[in-house]
């Protein structure tokens, strides 16, 4: 049973970017085992964002327009291919983050758009599905997890070295905390 996110423990003083979805589901077991996924995607993305804008100092969050974010809800075989075609790793993930901020002319090319595009979040049921099993976790529970760690690629953290991926474990703690969601580095 999902833990309904408590409104007032995300509503902090300040001026946040507007944040746009753009969701698609082209797995229909997202709809079947996750009740009302939109509302929950909502819940997940404005803890990561507003968690975010409050604690760290990322010039994007202060963007004047508003800033998009594409998230694809699949399956194994689309991440998959995704993951051998953009990572040479013929095998599926949990989730894929593709951040437009990666690339080095990011802000030329969104300067004259009315949307800053920060790239992509495709994860696939599957995987999240048989990893929430084997970790005895609820679907609602790991799927807010890999969002808010899709959500924070997309802003830029990532976990290649030790020191990184210690701060962005801190950081996916703190926003699953906002959500009532227990501590996903913690072994039972």
């Amino acid at each position: 049973m999902r833990k309904k996110a408590k409104n007032n423990r995300l509503k902090m003083k300040i001026k946040m970017t507007e944040i746009i979805l753009n969701i698609v589901e082209d797995e229909p077991r997202w709809a079947e085992n996750i009740a009302d996924i939109g509302a929950v995607v909502e819940e997940v993305k404005e803890a990561a964002f507003t968690y975010v804008k409050a604690k760290e100092n990322l010039p994007i969050l202060q963007a004047e327009k508003p800033l998009k974010v594409n998230l694809c809800l699949s399956n194994d075989a689309k991440v998959q291919e995704l993951n051998r075609d953009f990572r040479g790793l013929d095998k599926p993930t949990n989730v894929l983050s593709f951040a437009n901020l990666d690339y080095a002319d990011f802000a030329e090319q969104n300067s004259p758009f009315a949307e800053i595009e920060l790239g992509d979040i495709i994860i696939a049921y599957e995987t999240m599905a048989k990893e929430a099993e084997e970790e005895n976790i609820t679907l609602y529970a790991h799927f807010c997890h890999l969002l808010a760690h899709g959500f924070l690629h997309i802003l830029g953290y990532d976990h290649i070295a030790d020191d990184e991926a210690e701060y962005m474990e801190n950081l996916e703690k703190a926003i699953l905390q906002k959500l009532d969601i227990a501590d996903p580095y913690v072994q039972e």
